[in-house]
């Protein structure tokens, strides 16, 4: 399932939980959702993060 469609399936649920409440089934897709939501964007963040380089002044000028 890709990212708009766990969102999309996400925001269906929150709505129903609102509007009439969730089955026991749904309360547990609606958590496994959360996680897979959790751990793709953790997994994206970590990955910025990792592209990113720290250049202090002495490096920066050896750049230009």
């Amino acid at each position: 399932m890709n990212i708009d469609q766990l969102i999309a399936r996400i925001n269906e649920l929150s709505r129903k939980q609102k509007a009439t409440g969730l089955t026991t089934e749904e309360v547990v897709e609606r958590d496994n959702l959360r996680q897979q939501y959790l751990q793709n964007f953790k997994s994206n963040m970590r990955q910025e993060l990792d592209r990113i380089k720290f250049v202090d002044e002495e490096e920066e000028g050896q750049l230009h």
